[in-house]
């Protein structure tokens, strides 16, 4: 056994009997203090509480068939595992979010490597979005697939990132109008535009695409615009195409499709036209989290999201370190009754009070207190 110093003096110790609980007492052979030897076992349990999280694993497995397990492990359930800004600056980025429940979404910020931050919300407006991408550095290009809120969200956070909408989703956008066999030639005509999306690899080819789509607009411009009769009000009896043309339109109008292809940008090496990076290296993962660990609470399908999150961010801190800055349900529970009396910023910034993690989980009010 490694020897054991005194706390107090740095000196050497020798054992000198037992606690009446057993454990080994020792005492200072300097200043002759009294002292029994304390094991952190944090570390262990945390390692055994995330093997179990990330795994496919059950808590019936366990040993003791998972009430040992579920009590060395409890506080960890306690605790918001919440990112760590460190000021690093990526070229690129990729923004989404998946659903945990009804009326929560965990918005997610990763790179290439890792993640970077991610932030619970109501949902996906430019407010949360705003609140997710805030602490981190502008990137040169973002990856998204859309949503509500975030072309705000960027303006105002990051006005100087370009944003590039992925293709998949736009072209699983169109689809999701015209079908995958549609039944009219306009139809078919539209859905192998959307489709030639994913295949553009220069500017040239991306020039020749919005040509060929804005023919297929002009060609098409009046039969979209026939209406018929239906529950004695005239409507347009098109209403889907109307809708794919008017998805691909959006697109082309910001100027939010190929921007992976801009000879500026694409100096320093290649750029991705897809978010398949979140999508396959994050999202995937947590729904196979979810999947495997079916039963969980809404609170603990978040934390299950956020323990996953933090785990594939890269904190090269010890445990104790971790959870020494983590805070637990006690913490926002006290931080809401201080902030939520109290004035707003005066830089309109969000209080404790504003944050899902409180109104969210402890709320049962269905209107929200804020609108964007």
């Amino acid at each position: 056994m490694k020897a054991v110093y005194c706390p107090y003096c740095g000196g050497r110790t020798k054992r000198n009997g037992r606690t009446p609980s057993g454990s080994q007492r020792w005492r200072c052979t300097a200043c002759g203090a009294s002292t029994t030897l304390r094991h952190d076992d944090t570390a262990a349990r945390l390692e055994e509480f995330l093997g179990w999280l990330l795994s496919k694993d059950s808590q019936a497995a366990m040993p003791g068939g998972g009430r040992s397990f579920r009590r060395r492990t409890a506080e960890f359930w306690e605790v918001w595992p919440m990112p760590v800004p460190d000021g690093e600056l990526h070229r690129v980025l990729y923004v989404d979010g998946i659903w945990v429940a009804r009326e929560l979404v965990v918005l997610i910020c990763c790179s290439g490597e890792r993640v970077v931050s991610w932030y619970m919300a109501r949902s996906e407006n430019s407010r949360a979005r705003s609140a997710l991408m805030a602490p981190i550095p502008a990137p040169e290009v973002v990856v998204t697939d859309g949503g509500s809120g975030f072309a705000k969200a960027v303006r105002e956070t990051w006005p100087r990132t370009r944003v590039q909408r992925c293709t998949f989703h736009a072209f699983s956008q169109v689809k999701r109008y015209t079908t995958t066999r549609p039944k009219l030639q306009a139809g078919r005509e539209l859905h192998l535009i959307a489709r030639d999306l994913m295949g553009i690899e220069a500017l040239h080819q991306a020039e020749l695409w919005v040509e060929r789509y804005l023919d297929w607009c002009g060609f098409w411009a009046d039969f979209l615009e026939d209406r018929t009769v239906a529950d004695g009000r005239r409507v347009y009896t098109h209403e889907r195409l109307r809708r794919a043309r008017s998805s691909l339109s959006s697109l082309v109008s910001a100027g939010t499709l190929f921007t992976y292809l801009d000879p500026a940008l694409a100096k320093a090496g290649p750029l991705p036209s897809t978010n398949n990076m979140i999508e396959g290296g994050v999202n995937s993962q947590l729904r196979a989290v979810l999947r495997n660990h079916r039963g969980l609470t809404s609170i603990k399908r978040v934390k299950a999201v956020f323990w996953w999150c933090h785990a594939h961010s890269g904190d090269a801190r010890t445990a104790r370190e971790k959870l020494a800055t983590m805070p637990t349900d006690a913490d926002i529970d006290f931080l809401f009754s201080v902030y939520s009396a109290s004035p707003s910023r005066e830089d309109g910034g969000p209080e404790w009070g504003d944050r899902a993690v409180w109104e969210d989980l402890h709320r049962r009010d269905p209107y929200p207190f804020w609108l964007d």
